[in-house]
């Protein structure tokens, strides 16, 4: 049996929906972003699970909370799986951003594996970090399914470096939205896209909802 890592993004939060930048925030989740968990834990609670690798944020805990109550899972808060760091530009939109901080934001959109959010972080330094997680889980966990409940950037970023994808576009070639599933199997091969951004899961009037 192969490990499958299962990355849930978190539930949705006023940020997912303006589109603002939220990486360091520690942010609740809206009320439709815990019928997203909940939705999450009715699908999934009943599958066999390994481990359960949560971000330390509240969005992240709060995602995961109803899977672990549903299947006895204990969380395990990893630090390295949080969001990317947008430094100065945490709570900002885009156009503030732009306005602000333009320079810095045009090096980010063009590079921003090696470009950071002024006073943030790159996308190779998140990739660092979170990789040491990844490599954990490979190591305790050599076969069956493991949950990691993460950020929209932190998982697009860590499929990259999995995947073989230039970390530089990570924003231009995945897409993962609120409470979307993905899961990637590690074989003799090395690792395996079998589903990318499944959402199926959360009821369809919430899962049209606008925003990210």
């Amino acid at each position: 049996m192969s490990l499958r890592l299962h990355f849930l993004r978190h539930g949705e939060t006023t940020f997912s929906q303006t589109g603002g930048y939220c990486g360091d925030l520690d942010v609740e989740l809206t009320p439709a972003g815990m019928e997203m968990a909940n939705a999450f834990a009715v699908k999934y609670a009943s599958m066999p699970w390994e481990a359960v690798y949560v971000s330390p944020m509240k969005r992240t805990i709060a995602t995961a909370t109803p899977f672990c109550q549903s299947s006895g899972m204990e969380m395990q808060l990893r630090d390295g799986i949080r969001e990317l760091s947008y430094g100065k530009w945490e709570g900002l939109s885009p156009d503030e951003v732009r306005a602000q901080y333009a320079e810095d934001y045009m090096h980010w959109l063009a590079e921003p594996a090696w470009n950071p959010p002024t006073d943030g972080e790159t996308a190779v330094q998140l990739a660092s970090r979170a990789s040491l997680v990844v490599a954990e889980i490979e190591k305790s966990h050599p076969s069956g399914n493991v949950l990691v409940v993460s950020h929209k950037a932190t998982i697009r970023i860590l499929l990259c470096s999995l995947l073989g994808i230039d970390l530089g576009r990570y924003r231009d070639r995945i897409a993962v939205l609120t409470a979307s599933v993905t899961i990637v199997k590690f074989d003799v091969h090395g690792p395996l896209l079998e589903v990318l951004g499944d959402r199926h899961h959360i009821p369809e009037p919430i899962r049209n909802r606008a925003g990210t």
